[in-house]
């Protein structure tokens, strides 16, 4: 999103009459930092910590005479939890300008940078930051508002090493009309074929519906509401299914936890992308995994409380030996809907190599540890929603 995508909004419900484009144009050019210094020098660790997580391999960023990766070059100037003290007001300022007359939302839509020299470990990095720009009233999809353009000149040791700037959009949201087309019953849906290479979906078939995608849980009308007062159990998000990833549900649908495979040079990736990040091939078979796997890490989620998460799991058939989700040791409390306990999220590596994030079951959630083996189960989360979870495996606890 753009301001040059963005259309110039009519003359209809429009801004308070003082708050005027001339207005809003008076903030361009104001600093919203002077002098700013990053709270740490270029450094390896943090090198190292944004190539593991990205997954960039890169020579150039190891070694005696390495460099930071260009896109880390924002990561130098971020004030963390505690933020920078040497911000001014004039960006909170504008903020609560446009909140006033009604742009409460806001939304970061794209960023630019550009590189004038490598950052080394050592370096010292300084930055000024100035309110570039603030578009006209536009009119967006999600609604209408203004662009607001900040740029950040960065140093490092003085010397001009880049430009980033970024975009956000401040907007009052468009209103949204209500839902009415009734869902197909699970049992209407149309049945997809097994997922190998041969019959999987490809980039020629055709694209899920939206009662496949299943985006938006059914809500009921007033009526029912008086006639059944008790407490809807909440629903978890359901998934996005597209051409890319539709042959993988279809495993899960199955009971099959399928892992995509190059056919170019039989590399093994997870989650399904429609092309080899090491080769570039788009040609791909599928292997089942085992169910094997160990908890490569996890968090436990305490907050905000996620009503879906925390209500009782429900059945589950195990990979392996057949076994049902215990809801007593399944990590959510098992309180019932509302109850706003912690629960683990893994990052599972399965016995294949890769590696997934999801659900670990079977134990407190204060009990998960990394190295934990763990066996794959699939959860009945509702009705129409069906997930794979991870099990800790039988004397995994001790």
């Amino acid at each position: 999103m753009s301001p040059e995508g963005a259309k110039a909004a009519g003359p209809g419900d429009g801004p308070p009459p003082d708050l005027t484009h001339e207005r809003l144009k008076a903030y361009e050019g104001r600093p919203t930092a002077a002098a700013g210094v990053g709270k740490d020098l270029v450094n390896e660790p943090m090198i190292r910590h944004w190539c593991e997580a990205v997954g960039d391999t890169h020579p150039a960023y190891r070694g005696p005479d390495a460099i930071a990766p260009p896109t880390m070059l924002q990561a130098w100037t971020m004030g963390g939890l505690s933020g920078h003290a040497d911000r001014s007001g004039a960006y909170d300022e504008l903020s609560r300008l446009l909140d006033s007359a009604g742009y409460t939302s806001i939304v970061a839509t794209d960023c630019e940078q550009e590189y004038l020299r490598p950052l080394r470990p050592g370096d010292r990095i300084t930055f000024d930051s100035v309110i570039e720009s603030v578009s006209e009233r536009k009119t967006t999809k999600l609604g209408t508002g203004h662009f607001i353009t900040t740029r950040m000149d960065i140093r490092a040791d003085g010397e001009p090493a880049g430009t980033h700037r970024f975009r956000v959009l401040k907007y009052a949201p468009a209103a949204r009309p209500p839902k009415t087309a009734e869902r197909p019953k699970a049992t209407e849906r149309p049945k997809a074929t097994e997922p190998s290479r041969a019959a999987a979906p490809s980039r020629a078939t055709e694209q899920p519906t939206a009662a496949e995608q299943c985006i938006t849980p059914e809500q009921p009308t007033a009526a029912e509401q008086r006639k059944t007062p008790e407490r809807r159990t909440p629903l978890r998000p359901r998934p996005v299914i597209n051409r890319d990833n539709a042959g993988f549900w279809e495993g899960v649908r199955r009971h099959r936890l399928l892992i995509q495979r190059c056919t170019g040079c039989r590399t093994l990736r997870f989650p399904w992308l429609p092309g080899c990040n090491a080769c570039g091939s788009p040609e791909w078979d599928t292997v089942g995994a085992s169910g094997a796997g160990t908890v490569f890490s996890y968090v436990v989620m305490h907050h905000p409380p996620f009503p879906a998460f925390t209500a009782p799991d429900q059945q589950a058939d195990g990979a392996g030996p057949g076994a049902a989700a215990d809801p007593a040791a399944a990590g959510p409390d098992p309180a019932g809907p509302g109850a706003a306990s912690p629960y683990a999220v893994g990052l599972i590596e399965l016995a294949e190599g890769v590696r997934m994030v999801s659900n670990i079951v079977g134990t407190p959630y204060d009990k998960v540890r990394i190295g934990m083996p763990v066996r794959l189960e699939f959860l009945r989360a509702d009705e129409e929603l069906e997930l794979p979870v991870f099990r800790v495996a039988e004397g995994g606890e001790g």
